[in-house]
């Protein structure tokens, strides 16, 4: 089988189940690699492998982490001889549907320390903690809805590097029919999100104004045509236009700033939610406090 231009690996064995909504599994494929598996027939909606393919590519083009990935091919020897990566519902066991399925390689290989949850005394351990400012930028613009996933991967040296998962929930979500307010797609621990000066913020939007999106695009166009659906499409189109928007960048910027100082005021004693952000990046222009995407919209927002 062929995707992406080139010869596709196939899945071959199964090594246990992985939490998660969409039920993924780790398996070992025929290059000797170990993926994080997400099958098409999953239970969250059919834009999911879609939107994990081109979250990726578009994280990716925008310098931040992201697991390398590509599709595998699943068999129908391989699901009938391992029933336990069988989808579980309600009506009982669904038979994971053949053909390609969205492959995410696994980070934990040659004995990595690997970390889904940090004590705040960790936080400091993290070399790219500013990273997570830039990541709720994008997905506010790429309209994601459920909470931004990340995992901790310690080098030899104790340094921790996040690097960005999950991101089945971009662009309306995996059905596409989701309008969430822009905190939805926050870290849930909000000390990641440490001391940034307003140089460091502002450098985000030399970042997205850089984004050769001619190029994304043709990486998205790549993606499988039975992963593709309009609505999903469009809505990439939609969040590349708002990334080359500075002034919405800004917004955005302001917005999401200013909402943790609310929480920090207004929730004081509550572990996590002590720290506050320094005064000069609250001030960069126009204030977004209300800011709600898909209601009050910013400054030529699309």
């Amino acid at each position: 089988m062929v995707a992406l231009g080139k010869e596709l690996p196939f899945v071959t064995h199964y090594v246990r189940n992985l939490r998660g909504g969409s039920q993924p599994i780790l398996a070992r494929a025929s290059d000797g690699l170990l993926y994080v598996v997400k099958f098409a027939n999953n239970l969250q909606g059919p834009n999911l492998l879609f939107n994990e393919s081109a979250g990726s590519e578009l994280y990716r083009a925008c310098g931040l982490p992201v697991p390398e990935w590509r599709p595998l091919a699943v068999s129908d020897s391989f699901l009938e001889m391992n029933p336990d990566c069988w989808v579980q519902t309600e009506e009982g066991r669904l038979r994971p549907a053949s053909g390609l399925c969205f492959g995410s390689r696994f980070l934990g290989e040659n004995g990595k320390r690997l970390f889904e949850i940090l004590p705040g005394s960790m936080f400091k351990r993290v070399r790219n903690q500013t990273s997570f400012w830039l990541a709720w930028l994008i997905d506010v613009c790429a309209e994601h809805v459920d909470n931004r996933q990340a995992i901790f991967v310690e080098d030899a040296e104790g340094w921790l590097e996040a690097h960005f998962i999950d991101h089945g929930h971009l662009f309306g979500g995996p059905k596409a029919d989701l309008k969430r307010n822009f905190g939805a797609s926050r870290y849930l621990d909000p000390r990641i999100y440490g001391q940034v000066s307003s140089e460091v913020l502002l450098s985000f939007q030399d970042v997205l104004q850089a984004l050769d999106a001619d190029k994304l695009w043709q990486r998205i166009e790549a993606i499988p045509a039975e992963w593709s659906h309009a609505s999903a499409r469009e809505s990439v189109e939609r969040c590349l236009q708002r990334l080359k928007i500075p002034s919405l960048v800004q917004h955005v910027a302001e917005t999401i700033i200013s909402d943790l100082e609310r929480r920090a005021d207004t929730e004081s004693g509550i572990v996590g939610l002590e720290w506050k952000p320094p005064t000069e990046v609250l001030c960069l222009g126009l204030q977004g406090a209300g800011f709600r995407w898909g209601y009050a919209r910013g400054p030529n927002c699309a």
